[in-house]
């Protein structure tokens, strides 16, 4: 953590690149379809992509609040901008955790650096994104051999490196899982882009198959049977609080551009601002994102200090964020009238953005089946159960 002139002045400075560089590059990003390269060394050069790490691995050193809050600021840039930040500020966590210290120098410190970009590879197109996966491994002598399919993988084309969840073969549920660490360039891969999506324009996705593809037994994270520890417990409850704060910073965005709108907007001699109909809307949507911005500030926090119910939080915090998100965003375009259906219109972009943010780090249906299952769990569990 840093001190609080020290953060004030960093956030300011972020702020001020959100609204100058950062919506340059959002136009071009929109105009190419492409997130070029520059940008992600210029994130990396300006001290972006490591922000929340260890002062020691070469990191900023800020606490995780603090970093969410800045996700907050981030996250009023365009979507690939946000998602950038987002996943190179946390996937150094996962493998943090499981690595010894000849990983930490070949994988942990570079993904910090940028001198390597990591993957997050988990989600099957036939199966959930969790013990159900069905992408296999089997072990020779040193080497695993790796089969099966991923898809949805962000920043699966350009990465260096898959952080790859699979199981060992024959094995069922949590146990038998391993995290590996799986070169872009290894034999048996076939890579195919599917980046085309609704929104986040430009951030690549892929779809990937495996046949038989060798990984070293020296790439696996942590021992055999730790494969879903390192995925679910190393990134996915603090990325659940990060994405849950870029519900709360894009709302924010949708938020400034409806009442920017309603101020300028003059339909039958009055400005839109001066209707009842769209002070409420906007009233309701501030009260809305603050509501949402402060029960993932309290998450952020419970996950700072190591708490029990952080996963509980985590997940709490994501699915009312999103909720928020999706009704301030179809309100503020609903106060750019169809004018806010045209491409010409920075609200446009932030709607077809924030759709996104409905099934990253998993669906609001999969986050109250957590909330509902560590609830049970402080209950008790079910009475009588298992009689």
């Amino acid at each position: 953590m840093i001190d609080p002139q020290e953060f004030a002045r960093l956030r300011a400075e972020v702020e001020e690149w959100v609204r100058g560089p950062g919506e340059d590059w959002a136009e071009r990003i929109e105009e190419t379809g492409e997130v070029p390269e520059e940008l992600w060394t210029e994130l990396n050069d300006r001290g972006y992509l490591r922000m929340a790490a260890p002062v020691e691995y070469g990191g900023r050193g800020l606490g995780f609040v603090q970093w969410m809050e800045l996700m907050d600021v981030f996250s009023r840039s365009h979507g690939s901008v946000r998602m950038i930040v987002h996943v190179v500020n946390g996937i150094w966590r996962a493998m943090d955790g499981h690595a010894d210290e000849e990983q930490r120098k070949r994988f942990v410190i570079p993904a910090i650096t940028g001198e390597i970009k990591v993957a997050f590879t988990l989600t099957e197109p036939g199966n959930g994104t969790g013990a159900d996966i069905t992408t296999s491994v089997e072990r020779e002598g040193d080497t695993y051999y790796l089969s099966g399919r991923k898809h949805l993988i962000t920043f699966g084309v350009r990465c260096d490196y898959w952080l790859l969840l699979a199981r060992l073969e024959g094995s069922a549920g949590g146990e038998g899982t391993v995290a590996l660490m799986v070169p872009r360039d290894a034999a048996g891969v076939t890579v195919e882009d599917t980046s085309n999506t609704m929104g986040v324009t430009g951030t690549d996705h892929a779809r990937l198959t495996f046949d038989r593809t060798p990984v070293p037994v020296g790439n696996r994270l942590g021992r055999e049977g730790e494969g879903l520890e390192v995925f679910l417990g190393g990134f996915l409850t603090p990325s659940r609080i990060s994405v849950a704060m870029s519900c709360v910073g894009l709302a924010a965005r949708a938020q400034e551009l409806a009442v920017g709108y309603a101020r300028e907007r003059v339909t039958f001699g009055k400005a839109l601002a001066q209707r009842q109909a769209i002070q409420f809307m906007l009233a309701e949507n501030q009260a809305d994102i603050e509501a949402a911005r402060q029960l993932v500030l309290h998450a952020a926090r419970r996950y700072e200090e190591g708490a029990a119910d952080a996963s509980l939080q985590s997940s709490m915090a994501k699915m009312h964020a999103v909720t928020m998100l999706t009704a301030v965003t179809d309100k503020a375009l609903q106060v750019h009238g169809g004018l806010g259906y045209w491409k010409s219109e920075k609200i446009e972009r932030v709607y077809r953005d924030a759709r996104a943010q409905r099934f990253e780090e998993g669906t609001n249906e999969i986050q109250k089946t957590v909330v509902f299952r560590e609830l049970l769990r402080a209950a008790g569990g079910l009475k009588g159960a298992g009689r």
